[in-house]
């Protein structure tokens, strides 16, 4: 993989500006750039919605299958719900300084099945340093049966591909539970991103315990408990995992894989532009006016800003939105923003029909890099 370099000098006072902006909104309005009373409190929530939801369906001793099945949706919900609100926060060390509180932190990732350092590495690394590049972002990777942008080859079959897309957004947590982790350690140990045996060790000894506690607690628990035959048991349980799925891969999908925003593909080391004008154009905002969207989905519907600063925690990120258009706009950089979520996601699907049927799709903006 290229380790890519960004320009230092192209729209360099853009982004000077950009970050004197923003710091001085928090020193203005004597805040801290980590979590808050309303993000703790969230947090509590978050958690405490999930535990109550695996102890009602453990120990209730409810009967009904279409209510226990509701049940198991639920908490496939509670666990999206956790990984947009509070893990991802957490894993970004956007909540807290203090080491004690980002121990207790660990928690609710373990919780939901969670390795910390690979997730870092995809998520944190590779995503957000090399937004929508070809074969850096990893989010964007081939996956043979999908076609996400137009610098990858085109199949026959990718003609279909917005028919049959969702199925596979379904999977996502489902291989992550599974295999995916195991063969990104085996891939971040040649590509360099693990460098030592050791440290490849103890992540493999810490993707088994979590995995253990996981499957633990959520299927061989509920085996031995729930009044059901092993097999629907299992479907649940695959049912929890395939709603987990489809709501973060929408979310994240819908922000970056979408008309208005480029997907790079070069093979020069550097890249002509400026990093944070390079987030602006491969990142993508929905429905920044509702509160509830913005609660429940972390402000992920706020993804430019997370983009922009992922250090900083998402219950800032509608005040810091203000800034961010605010400064584009002085320096003509495209902000990116559909109305509403349900648009974002209908625009992402339009956008992988056009991608299984045509060779050449390029984006709606009309900005060049360099």
């Amino acid at each position: 993989m290229i380790r890519y370099k960004f320009s230092k000098d192209i729209n360099l006072e853009f982004a000077k500006a950009l970050k004197k902006g923003v710091n001085a909104y928090f020193k203005e309005n004597d805040l801290s750039k980590k979590a808050n009373a309303s993000m703790i409190l969230k947090t509590f929530l978050a958690t405490a919605i999930y535990f109550s939801l695996y102890f009602l369906i453990v120990f209730s001793g409810i009967s009904s299958l279409p209510l226990m099945f509701a049940l198991w949706i639920l908490l496939g919900a509670a666990q999206a719900f956790i990984g947009m609100a509070v893990m991802h926060d957490a894993l970004h060390g956007s909540f807290s300084n203090n080491k004690i509180t980002n121990a207790l932190m660990q928690i609710p990732v373990i919780a939901i099945g969670v390795e910390s350092k690979l997730w870092q590495l995809q998520h944190n690394v590779l995503h957000h340093t090399y937004t929508n590049i070809e074969h850096a972002d990893e989010d964007i990777a081939p996956r043979y049966v999908l076609r996400m942008t137009e610098n990858q080859p085109r199949k026959w079959f990718h003609r279909y591909q917005h028919y049959y897309v969702t199925f596979f957004y379904g999977l996502t947590v489902i291989l992550w539970m599974t295999v995916k982790d195991f063969v990104k350690l085996n891939r971040y140990k040649k590509t360099g991103l693990i460098t030592s045996n050791k440290s490849a060790l103890a992540t493999l000894a810490q993707i088994i315990f979590r995995r253990a506690l996981f499957y633990g607690a959520l299927l061989v628990v509920p085996l031995f408990v729930l009044d059901f035959s092993p097999l629907l048991i299992v479907l649940m349980f695959v049912t929890m995992l395939t709603v987990s799925g489809l709501i973060l891969t929408i979310i994240f999908q819908a922000a970056h894989i979408v008309p208005d925003c480029v997907a790079l593909q070069q093979d020069e080391k550097l890249i002509e532009e400026n990093w944070h004008v390079h987030q602006l154009m491969t990142t993508s905002n929905y429905q920044t006016d509702s509160k509830w969207m913005t609660y429940f989905f972390g402000a992920l519907n706020f993804q430019v800003e997370h983009h922009l600063f992922p250090n900083i925690c998402h219950v800032h990120y509608p005040e810091i939105a203000k800034i961010v258009k605010a400064t584009a706009a002085q320096f003509a950089i495209p902000y990116n923003c559909q109305k509403t979520f349900g648009g974002a996601v209908i625009s992402h699907y339009k956008h992988l029909k056009e991608l299984g049927r045509n060779d050449s799709v390029p984006v709606k903006s009309t900005f060049v890099y360099g």
